[in-house]
């Protein structure tokens, strides 16, 4: 994959870029402000790009903005957000666009190499990856009227931990249920969105996608 980095602090993004290298990926660029970024993004048009929320001049949301504005550009843009904050509205918009391509990772609950890299993959593919703290701060209460009033409550784990980017099979092992038992869970979800026939990963991102729209509605 060619990747984009985005990030102010030079060890870790020094750390990113060997990272990549080593897995066999190359840095189309390594940036660390948010005008550099967004040049970045629309020059290099990457397979996926890592950016960090807040970049200089003034380290507020400079990485989240030009992450926004590029997908403006290039819809489906892949972006893994890598940042220690939980920015709400701009997590929010930056999956409304429901292309998919989009992960949102918190700094210090990275665990490891292979983990992140696998994030960074299934990002690139078109899929979500959200941390679980992220997915708590956008959920928030549910309301009767919202278009998961039909999901049962096991219906709505699964579909959280869909967010996460699991997998059925790591699903099923975090809910100590069968793989049979989420594939029906996960039909029954589609269904129940009016999620028309289609491929599977793409009608997953439209399932998470349409959670965490109404979860955003409900917050207001």
């Amino acid at each position: 994959m060619r990747v984009v980095v985005a990030e102010d602090l030079f060890l870790l993004r020094d750390g990113l870029v060997r990272l990549l290298q080593a897995y066999g990926h190359s840095v189309a660029a390594a940036v660390d402000t948010g005008p550099a970024t967004l040049d970045a993004l629309l020059t290099t048009r990457p397979d996926v790009a890592i950016v960090d929320v807040r970049l200089p001049p003034t380290f507020s949301d400079e990485g989240l903005q030009a992450a926004l504005a590029a997908r403006r550009e290039v819809p489906g843009l892949p972006v893994l957000i890598l940042s220690q904050h939980v920015e709400q509205l701009y997590a929010r918009e930056l999956l409304a666009d429901g292309h998919g391509g989009v992960g949102y990772q918190l700094k210090d609950r990275v665990l490891d190499a292979d983990q992140f890299m696998d994030v960074l993959t299934r990002v690139a593919g078109g899929g979500t990856a959200l941390d679980p703290v992220v997915v708590a701060k956008l959920l928030g209460r549910p309301r009767r009227a919202d278009p998961l009033a039909t999901l049962t409550q096991r219906e709505r784990s699964v579909l959280e931990l869909m967010a996460e980017g699991l997998s059925n099979t790591a699903i099923a092992g975090r809910l100590f249920l069968s793989e049979g038992a989420i594939s029906k869970y996960t039909t029954t979800i589609f269904a129940k969105l009016g999620l028309a026939a289609d491929d599977d990963t793409n009608r997953r991102v439209r399932a998470v996608l349409t959670y965490l729209g109404a979860a955003g509605q409900n917050d207001e």
